[in-house]
């Protein structure tokens, strides 16, 4: 389990310590007060500790391995001029540090990078071994109608301004179906979804995906974007890479959707988070803050909620309060505002 996240002099945070639950975890802040950024860092480190076990001959991590696969993942899912802008904006030179811990202390694994820094990092606390799961990072667009030939486009555009994450994901969606003794486990753990789609994903030899109906495939593209995300993550529990052990980060899973199938996408976040997936959520939207505090107190088979909240001070810095509910992490300017006009519309005569 990923279990702490410490920053200093990253991006908007001067100093901050992240606790993350073993289940689910909700980041709460208005835009500029840096979620993205938590949960990109977070998957970019986790991505390269994945990827070296399968990428790299070595047996466990080395430094100069690290070092240089942190700084590309870094440089490709940020997109800065230099990896150095990554660091605090400050007069002078500067040092970002970054330190994250697992529940496994062989994981653990600490860097830095000066504010001058183009492309390397400097890696202090070596990891002991690979990360054995992949994490999945899903990004505000759904990805299942740009999926036809993305990866080869993405690998052979030069300047391609588009981020790492999307193409790692694609690469996740483009994996074969589990079978074999899992399988009886996926369609169990699919069922919710493909009731919430009417229907199930199929990925096609021509490289395009479908909702299969009853009655027939519809293109994905014409499938509504609510759908699409849910699509998402149900072709990634079919592949394996979200079933029982795993990591998933999802920026702002409620962009561009309704709230009935907000219900239905905080449901099913809920239902990865009881059944063994680390769940990390970046959001400022009420309604599904609200619907994911209301399905954990419910909830007989939580594996532990952490709600974290960002506030923006004077010096351009951003401060973290965490809880257990939403009513210990403070108030949250973004949803003051829709609270308040909820009141004044019921104001309305």
């Amino acid at each position: 389990m990923f279990k702490k996240l410490k920053l200093k002099n990253f991006t908007v945070f001067g100093e901050a310590d992240f606790d993350f639950a073993r289940g689910l975890n909700v980041i709460i802040g208005v835009n500029g007060t840096g979620k993205s950024h938590v949960l990109k860092l977070a998957y970019s480190i986790l991505s390269t500790l994945a990827e070296g076990g399968k990428d790299n001959q070595r047996p466990e991590p080395t430094k100069g391995y690290l070092q240089e696969a942190l700084a590309t993942k870094l440089r490709h899912v940020f997109m800065p001029d230099d990896l150095g802008r990554l660091a605090t904006r400050q007069r002078g030179r500067n040092r970002c540090e970054i330190d994250c811990r697992f529940t496994d202390g062989y994981l653990n694994t600490a860097f830095s990078f000066a504010t001058q820094s183009k492309s390397e990092v400097n890696v202090e606390k070596l990891s002991k071994k690979w990360l054995a799961e992949s994490p999945v990072f899903l990004p505000t667009r759904e990805l299942m109608s740009i999926y036809p030939n993305f990866v080869s486009i993405y690998d052979t555009t030069a300047g391609l301004e588009l981020e790492a994450t999307w193409r790692d994901t694609c690469l996740l969606l483009g994996a074969l179906e589990r079978r074999g003794p899992k399988e009886s486990k996926i369609k169990e753990f699919l069922k919710p979804l493909e009731k919430a789609m009417g229907g199930n994903v199929v990925l096609e030899k021509s490289g395009r995906f479908y909702l299969k109906l009853p009655s027939g495939k519809m293109e994905m593209h014409l499938v509504a974007e609510g759908l699409r995300k849910l699509a998402m993550v149900a072709r990634l529990i079919a592949t394996g890479s979200l079933l029982e052990k795993g990591y998933l980060f999802w920026d702002e899973p409620e962009a561009n959707l309704n709230p009935k199938v907000i219900k239905q996408v905080a449901a099913m976040i809920m239902h990865l988070a009881e059944n063994g997936i680390q769940v990390v959520v970046a959001t400022h939207s009420l309604f599904l803050l609200r619907e994911l505090h209301i399905l954990s107190e419910q909830s007989e088979h939580s594996a532990g909620t952490l709600f974290t909240s960002l506030h923006a001070q004077e010096d351009g810095l951003v401060n973290i309060q965490q809880g257990k509910t939403i009513d210990e992490v403070g108030d949250i300017a973004s949803l003051d505002e829709e609270l308040m006009q909820s009141e004044r519309y019921s104001e309305i005569p």
